[in-house]
């Protein structure tokens, strides 16, 4: 183990500078996979960046425990959503999508739900579906998001208002603590309603998971890399294509700020801004 000297940060596996990783990347097929990182510029904060305050999401298992976490989760959602809904792509997100009208990137992978891809422009894989839509628990019906957000404006007048301090969380919902009075309105079924996104402790589709590995695959023999985006990669979702490609011998880069779960399979690693690396990157 390499110690850093006292008051310095230990170096990253593979760490470089950026004009040595964009001249690496550059004219090379890419497969991109991005985190909240890339969110933190337009306003949405991320789970693990530096100096973010620890947050734990609910998990799926405790969402489905009945009436009284759904009412929870809904109740933070409906507040944080009138911010989460006005977010806007920032410079990162218009120069991915840049990247991918010039044939750049072979597929572009986010673990992102909040639709700021789509919105810049790119074809994108949700990894963990999108906020934006609403699933039935009991039907699989899909419906928008937007609109349950108007029926919870009708049932709940002014709570969104009263709450409007609350601290908003990554995963669009803010923090508060008395809930019990929130009205939650149920599918035309009678089931349950659920944001159309992955959960902590739900699996990731496997339809998405094959064809981001089929991506990655595709890379190899095409001197292609996988680039990683503004992820920490702490979870599976994201890490095992890191792990896929390295078994393939398939370069992997990271541009993250702080380390990553995946940094000892990476070529290189680059500290450094997303949007302003993806605006180098893409000219």
């Amino acid at each position: 183990m390499t110690l850093a000297p006292p008051g310095e940060a230990a170096a990253r596996p593979g760490q470089a500078a950026a004009p040595d990783v964009l001249a690496f990347l550059r004219g090379r097929p890419l497969v991109v996979l991005t985190g909240a990182g890339l969110s933190t510029d337009s306003g949405i904060p991320d789970y693990r960046g530096p100096n973010a305050p620890a947050r734990m999401p609910m998990t799926y298992g405790e969402f489905v425990s009945g009436p009284d976490a759904q009412r929870r989760y809904w109740a933070r959602s409906h507040v944080g959503w009138s911010r989460l809904g006005t977010a806007r792509p920032n410079a990162g997100h218009h120069a991915l999508a840049r990247l991918e009208a010039t044939g750049g990137v072979d597929l572009l992978v986010t673990q992102n739900v909040d639709g700021l891809h789509e919105a810049a422009g790119s074809r994108v894989l949700a990894l963990h579906g999108r906020i934006s839509d609403v699933v039935c628990l009991s039907c699989r019906a899909i419906s928008s998001r937007a609109a349950l957000q108007r029926t919870l404006e009708r049932l709940n007048p002014g709570y969104a208002a009263t709450h409007a301090a609350a601290l908003v969380r990554p995963d669009g919902d803010v923090e508060i603590d008395e809930t019990d009075g929130f009205v939650v309105p149920g599918c035309d079924c009678g089931g349950a309603l659920k944001p159309d996104v992955v959960f902590f402790g739900e699996n990731v589709p496997p339809v998405r998971v094959q064809r981001s590995y089929d991506a990655v695959e595709a890379l190899a023999g095409r001197d292609g890399v996988l680039l990683v985006v503004g992820s920490s990669l702490t979870v599976m979702s994201g890490l095992r294509f890191v792990k896929r490609a390295a078994r393939l011998g398939i370069p992997v880069v990271i541009v993250n700020r702080g380390p990553t779960r995946g940094d000892e399979h990476a070529t290189y690693t680059l500290d450094d801004g997303c949007s302003e690396f993806l605006t180098a990157l893409a000219g």
